[in-house]
């Protein structure tokens, strides 16, 4: 099992304890040294009043934050956790990706996802109901952008090229986000990886995903995955959850023996990575708490 880490970029209210140069490189740091897989980090641009007010948060650029990251470190993988792909151009999103991929010596792993904030797709300019057919088609034009070769983008005529092709062939890991079995199938049909997430059943209408909690569960959805594998010839490579019985590390509740359980469990299954939850107020505390984990669970 890999272990993912937040690289706390979302914690804007704490100022610069969290948010800032220092910050990022001391945290990017202390997670490559403690033998963290990757850090990762949110995406939400301009987002609704009402959300941020009901247990939503803002968040730095991911590309800016990822590549700060990457800058001060050199086996870290850096993810997207997860970047809204309808609301960008594909072009301009192959773009960044690649650079990234480019700067940070093929460390990137793209997360990505389909988003379910409508008021946040209207502040941005961009249609909410036609999101998923755009994210399909993205996912494939970002494939031929990344190729380096000419490519068609009208019925013109005329192609275009995107170089420096990224470090890694074919482009960045694309991970998809999303708990529903679109978003499963996107990720076996066009993707390298999936990033569900730990949804309970009275979050699903809002997050415009499905429940998803239990072991069970996730073993279901990848029997699933293997079953649109064997139509399309495709399988995963990587399945990354976040453990949900397991108190968060650091705390009283905390038991290394349960927690170690737990991972076995979802391993047994097919989950490779973990994206844990490292509670902290403080840059300190939390750089302090990455050691200790992997001290006690990565080591």
């Amino acid at each position: 099992m890999r272990y993912c880490v937040s690289l706390q970029t979302d914690q804007v209210g704490r100022g610069a304890e969290f948010v800032s140069g220092p910050a990022v490189t001391e945290v990017a740091r202390a997670a490559e040294a403690a033998g963290f897989d990757a850090v990762f980090v949110t995406e939400h641009p301009f987002p609704e009043d009402e959300w941020l007010a009901s247990g939503g948060h803002h968040a730095l650029d991911p590309f800016v934050a990822l590549t700060a990251a990457a800058s001060v470190t050199t086996t870290l993988r850096v993810l997207s956790n997860l970047c809204v792909v309808p609301y960008r151009n594909p072009y301009l999103l192959a773009k960044a990706a690649a650079s990234l991929d480019v700067l940070s010596g093929g460390r990137f792993v793209f997360g990505c996802g389909a988003g379910y904030l409508e008021a946040e797709f209207a502040a941005v300019g961009q249609a909410f109901a036609d999101r998923n057919d755009r994210f399909d088609a993205a996912l494939v034009a970002m494939r031929a952008a990344w190729s380096g070769e000419s490519v068609p983008v009208d019925a013109s005529g005329a192609t275009h090229t995107m170089l420096p092709r990224p470090v890694t062939p074919g482009g960045p890991p694309v991970w998809i986000g999303g708990n529903s079995r679109r978003a499963l199938r996107r990720a076996v049909e066009y993707a390298d990886g999936w990033m569900p997430f730990p949804n309970p059943a009275s979050q699903a209408a809002r997050r415009h995903t499905p429940e998803l909690i239990t072991v069970d569960q996730v073993a279901g959805r990848l029997a699933e995955a293997a079953e649109l594998g064997a139509a399309t010839g495709r399988t995963l490579t990587d399945v990354m959850f976040s453990p949900v019985a397991s108190a968060p590390f650091g705390t009283d509740a905390w038991d290394t023996g349960a927690f170690r359980a737990e991972m076995d469990a979802f391993a047994a299954v097919g989950v490779t990575a973990m994206a844990v939850h490292v509670p902290a107020v403080d840059r300190r505390s939390y750089c302090d708490l990455l050691t200790g984990f992997g001290r006690a669970v990565i080591r």
